[in-house]
Formats: C-alpha cells, structure tokens, sequence
C-alpha cells in the first residue's frame, strides 16, 4: 500500500496554521522547490512472520537541505491507534500536519493489534482462550522496526520520538536502549509507578484483548474534569470526527460498535507499574527531553511526570510543561494548540547555551 498526497496551503489563514509559521525566508531549501505537504503510507514488516505495520509519513513537499536531521517517528497509547489523533484533521489541521508544515518529515506508527496494522491471530479468537497480547517488549520491537524503516527511507542518523501514554512507555524504553539513534524525545502523558488506583488495570483474568465500547470511551475521556467545564473542553463535533475515525479501524467494529485493543498493556500495568518495576530506567536516555501533561489528567496524573523528570539525570537539557484546564487527550480539546506550541518549540530550538 503506498499513497501520495501533496496538500497546497490555502490562502486563509486557519488559528493554528498561522501559529504554525508555515513559511520561514530563512530556512535552507533543496533547489526544487513546490508548495505544500505529501503524504506517504505504507505496510512494514515486523520481527515477526505474517505480522505487518501500519505507517504513514507527512512532509513537506519542498524538502530542507537539512531534512534529514529533522524526522520524527510518532507512537500511540493503550487503547487507540495513532493516525485517529495525531492525524486527525481538527479545525482543518492535524498534529501531523502542525509538525510537518514546520519543516519535519512526520511518520506515524501503528502497533501491531492496532488501527491498519496486522491483528494478531489470537484477536480472531474468544479472548478467553490466550492470555494478553503485545506486551511493552513486543511494542518497542515493533518501534525499532519503524525506526529502521523510517531511518532507511530519510537518510536519518537519529530520529525524533513522541510518545503518548503507554506509548511513553514505549519510546522511552527505545530511547534507553538506543541513545545514538534518538535525537530528542517527547513524552506526551508519561507513565510511571503508580500510587493512586488505576482507571485501566481493573482485577481478575486478563484475556488476549479488550473490547471497547464507543459511549465508554467519551466517560473515560471526561474523567476528573470539573462539572462545569465538562460541556465546553471538547469542541462540538471533535469527540464524533475521533470516534468515526477509530472505530472504523477495525474491521469487526462496525457489527459490533466494539472496538478490540490487545491486553499486553494492561498485565504490563499490573506486573511493572503498580508492583514498582519500571519497564525502563530514565537514567539512561541521553536525548534532550520534553515531558508535557495536562492538569486533570487521570490516566496518568502529573505526579507521575514528575517523577519520571526527576529521574532524566543523563539527558542534556529536558523540561517539563503542564497545560491547564486539559486531559490525558488534551491533543483534542480547546486547550489542544498549547500542546502542539510546546512540542514544537521543543524540537525546533537548538541545544540552551
């Protein structure tokens, strides 16, 4: 599978756009030069026979003289696949597309059990019958498999992370094991030991995978938010444009309005992070960090970016962002553009003298 798209900017300036800075003078440009953004997707394979990996790429369609040392690699959560927020046109602009029109060449993963990617063939199955599937383990060599994919596409020596959630988990795992490969790394609602009750874990036998249903999915969202700023933190019509689109990436959804999500998180939740066993130690990863979380998150609460900033002791400069009045999904609420400002700032500047 491999598509094209190349997105002309139109001549309105959309709110987030025009933060964007789309257009510097200043930056160095390749002599053939046309407007706008292409788009890119792809099937990779995994370390595994029969399993393949969703990814597609965003950038711009007049590439930098730089352009190799601006790439970055995005990876999801527990529950949802990447594309359905990261690129989720919202006022007429995604994440994606915010990272890309300031210059980067943008790639998304999906995880396998997740979104476009191979579902296991034990997500065929009754769940009761496997114990869970895609562990933290099997997720970082699924992201190792895209780095190297996005590495030998690009001509990058290192490649940018961002991880959300478990997805922090995830790139900071990588980001431990492969310092010469990460040049910055974002964790967007970092994981860490947990010492409030977990709103995923839940008790008893965890099957191969989770069915979710859509109406679960808004409540988990509003968790924690105060009762009279719950009507007006999600734009009209945004929570209905993500869950048209995430729902839709599974096949059996649409029968059921259940969407499946493996459980190798969930026994990782139990087994490492309220059993005080991290699955990485943050003293090892030797990029610059950005940390950024929202004040009312519950899936991750901000004790637990706290934590895990403390613990950056081999990263060369790092800070940490806390955005009011959000969510662990503030990438989807009013509050949203304060999130794409910091990350971007993040990776665009240069090392603090």
């Amino acid at each position: 599978m491999k598509r094209i798209v190349s997105v002309a900017l139109s001549s309105a300036c959309l709110a987030i756009a025009c933060l964007a800075g789309i257009a510097h003078a200043d930056e160095p440009r390749t002599a053939d030069c046309r407007p706008g953004i292409e788009m890119h997707d792809a099937m990779i394979a995994s370390d595994t026979p029969g399993i393949s990996l969703y990814v597609r790429n965003k950038r711009p369609a007049c590439p930098r003289a730089d352009q190799a040392s601006r790439v970055l690699l995005y990876v999801h959560g527990a529950t949802y696949p990447s594309e359905t927020a990261f690129d989720l046109p919202l006022d007429g602009m995604s994440w994606m597309d915010f990272i890309a029109r300031h210059g980067w060449d943008v790639w998304l993963v999906d995880l396998r059990g997740y979104g476009r990617s191979t579902r296991p063939a034990e997500m065929d199955r009754p769940g009761t019958e496997n114990p869970p599937i895609v562990t933290t383990d099997v997720a970082i060599r699924d992201v190792a498999a895209a780095v190297a994919h996005v590495r030998q596409q690009t001509g990058a020596k290192q490649v940018a992370l961002i991880g959300w959630s478990w997805g922090t988990t995830i790139m900071g795992g990588y980001a431990a094991a492969h310092p010469d490969e990460v040049s910055k790394l974002v964790l967007y609602a970092p994981v860490w030991l947990r010492t409030t009750p977990s709103p995923l874990a839940g008790t008893g036998p965890l099957p191969a995978y989770r069915t979710v249903p859509r109406d679960a999915a808004k409540k988990r969202w509003l968790n924690g938010v105060p009762a009279d700023k719950a009507a007006d933190l999600i734009p009209e019509g945004w929570f209905e444009a993500w869950a048209d689109a995430t729902w839709a990436t599974d096949p059996l959804a649409g029968g059921t309005g259940l969407l499946r999500a493996p459980n190798g998180v969930l026994h990782d939740i139990r087994t490492f992070w309220l059993a005080d066993k991290p699955t990485y130690d943050p003293s090892k990863i030797t990029a610059p960090t950005l940390i950024a979380v929202a004040e009312w998150d519950q899936d991750t609460p901000t004790y637990m970016a706290h934590a895990v900033f403390g613990k950056l002791t081999s990263a060369p400069w790092k800070r940490l962002v806390t955005i009011g009045e959000g969510t662990h999904t503030v990438v989807m609420e009013r509050n949203r553009s304060q999130l794409l400002r910091e990350v971007q700032l993040f990776l665009d500047e240069s090392a603090p003298r």
